[in-house]
């Protein structure tokens, strides 16, 4: 849940004649020669903040030189970045609460379309997270040999943002490590982390990380007086000293 997108690949054979790619898992790989279907997004994170409209779009780009048809399957997730978290994925959104709109899509090579996703409900008094899978699915292939045939697709981070942010990042120290706990009811991400000796001399830089709400990370560090984030919310953005 930390990452913004990942990238699942599948491999599937094919050979010559048109078959659908799903029944190709049984020919052999033998002289096999890689083909990739690719499609590309203009973003992998959707932030909708509370002074903007609850709703964003997302360009699909097929930059391969086949025709690609591609699914959009969004997915509530729940406690993100916490161990009970939970995927809840269906193309309900009264199930999710996040509409998209189109699901299904087909794209000759070069062209671009817009996925439209919105809320459907008020926003609440806590952030809620989604997931959006966006990936090309099996089509029809021609090939003159076999090949192998490789997808490409994202998870894209959706996040509706509270109507209004409360609470903060706190931070404790034990034996060599610290842990941030977001006590706030909003998603932080914490960049430029630098732990220092006394004065800010001798810095080492730290690792990145997005924090949900109610989440808990824990990082090593060496005996530093200073641990400096800086902590962005939305829009809102400050360095903060733990």
């Amino acid at each position: 849940m930390n990452r913004p997108a990942f990238i699942p690949i599948t491999w599937f054979p094919v050979r010559a004649a048109a078959i659908p790619i799903a029944f190709a898992g049984m020919l052999g790989l033998l002289a096999a020669v890689p083909a990739q279907a690719g499609i590309a997004l203009s973003k992998v994170i959707v932030d909708l903040a509370p002074d903007t409209p609850p709703r964003d779009d997302i360009e699909v780009i097929n930059d391969g030189s086949e025709r690609q048809y591609v699914v959009a399957e969004p997915a509530l997730i729940q406690a993100p970045g916490t161990p009970r978290e939970k995927r809840i994925d269906s193309s309900d959104p009264t199930v999710t609460g996040l509409l998209v709109t189109p699901q299904k899509l087909v794209l000759e090579a070069g062209e671009r379309k817009l996925i439209r996703v919105a809320l459907i409900a008020p926003r609440g008094s806590n952030e809620r997270v989604f997931r959006l899978a966006i990936k090309p699915v099996a089509g029809t292939v021609e090939a003159e040999q076999t090949s192998l045939k490789v997808f490409v697709g994202y998870d894209v981070l959706v996040i509706a943002r509270p109507a209004a942010t409360t609470g903060k990042v706190v931070a404790t120290r034990s034996a060599g490590t610290i842990t941030f706990h977001n006590g706030s009811n909003a998603s932080v991400e914490m960049s430029d982390g630098r732990q220092c000796d006394e004065g800010r001399r001798n810095c080492l830089p730290l690792p990145p990380m997005r924090l949900y709400s109610g989440a808990d990370w824990t990082v090593p560090i060496k005996h530093a007086p200073l641990v400096e984030y800086r902590v962005q919310q939305g829009k809102l953005s400050s360095k903060e000293s733990f």
